[in-house]
């Protein structure tokens, strides 16, 4: 066996044992303004790298998207990016970053990405990050899934969501047990070992729900518009 390959079969050993193949990474298509939110990304890439997990995410080359996906991919693990075809041309430059699967819409694009993972983790990012998170919390408070929430905190960034779901909590607009559908952390490998040992408490909605991908996808020629 040649040298080159002997390393990359002891690298694989050393990878430790996780319950997910993939995780569904939600971040900006912008690095931000800290360096720190960059570091972030790269080393949760090199996170899930060392526990020979999967990449999905918004399949855009630029931003911690660019980041978190080239580090995964240089870290010899699958990335598979969801992208809808208008956005491709702003949120791809140069080659794409591993497989890349060109779809109709948004909402096509979180129901393949939810559809492909085993969890879910959200970086740093804007508004589309925001609405692709909340989303992914609803569907596990009404049933639809069982998948772990993490945000990757980086800086106290997420420091106002979550005080603003504790005030939701208090108010009596969310129940205790579904605020434990949110697992957050400082740093990657905390929030992976979170999230490896996350077993859902809460009472879901519908718990006999099924959970059918198609369904959630809305079409949008029998609503005739995106919502």
């Amino acid at each position: 066996m040649e040298v080159g390959k002997e390393t990359e079969v002891e690298k694989m050993k050393e990878r430790k044992q996780s319950k997910f193949n993939k995780i569904c990474v939600f971040c900006g298509s912008s690095s931000g303004k800290k360096t720190s939110y960059k570091d972030a990304a790269t080393e949760l890439g090199k996170e899930l790298v060392s526990r020979n997990i999967g990449l999905v995410y918004g399949g855009g080359s630029i931003g911690l998207m660019g980041l978190v996906a080239q580090a995964v991919y240089n870290g010899g693990c699958h990335v598979l990016g969801v992208i809808p075809r208008t956005l491709m041309l702003r949120e791809i430059t140069g080659e794409t970053v591993g497989e890349v699967k060109a779809v109709a819409n948004m909402h096509q694009r979180k129901a393949e990405m939810a559809r492909h993972s085993d969890a879910f983790i959200a970086l740093p990012g804007g508004y589309g990050t925001l609405e692709e998170l909340l989303e992914v919390i609803t569907w596990a408070q009404l049933g639809i899934h069982d998948k772990p929430v993490g945000l990757l905190n980086v800086d106290g960034y997420y420091n106002c969501l979550l005080s603003f779901v504790d005030k939701a909590v208090e108010e009596g607009f969310v129940s205790p047990n579904a605020r434990h559908i949110i697992v957050s952390a400082p740093t990657a490998r905390e929030l992976m070992n979170k999230l490896e040992d996350y077993f859902p408490h809460h009472e879901m909605v519908a718990s006999k729900l099924n959970w059918d991908i198609e369904q959630l996808s809305y079409s949008s020629t029998k609503y005739g518009v995106e919502r």
